[in-house]
């Protein structure tokens, strides 16, 4: 990946998954990530490029120095770049996946039932654009 930007891809309709990407943008200081919708066709594109199931939501992606990472172990990969007390989160990626994921995966499982979910995608703001993959801003 050119330009050394991380791209975290979630589920656009999630309301969980959106609070945490606001989130993520606003503690975004040091401008490492860009974020997509996996519904999104030009994510889709990206992710068939990585061998991403086109309709997979299971979890978010992040695709970092062009390996794939899903769950808990993006989330915590994530994390170790935010600003503020996120980073102290990281060293829980010592925990094997098998103790981690299942934790993941029990709130991924209920968060459409625990926080909603939207009819349509997340449009960014203007201000959040740059932030956004784009054909114009893919570092892929």
């Amino acid at each position: 990946m050119s330009q050394n930007k991380s791209i975290i891809f979630f589920d656009g309709v999630c309301n969980l998954c959106n609070a945490s990407i606001d989130l993520i943008i606003r503690n975004d200081k040091r401008d490492q990530f860009l974020v997509g919708a996996l519904q999104d066709d030009f994510s889709k594109k990206i992710l068939s490029k990585f061998d991403v199931k086109e309709d997979y939501l299971d979890s978010l992606v992040l695709i970092q120095d062009s390996k794939v990472f899903y769950r808990s172990t993006a989330a915590l990969k994530i994390s170790k770049h935010l600003a503020g007390l996120w980073p102290f989160f990281y060293p829980l990626i010592i925990l094997p996946r098998w103790l981690r994921d299942p934790v993941y995966d029990w709130i991924g499982k209920n968060r459409y039932k625990w926080f909603g979910k939207k009819n349509t995608c997340r449009l960014p703001k203007p201000e959040e654009r740059a932030k956004f993959l784009s054909p114009e801003n893919s570092p892929i």
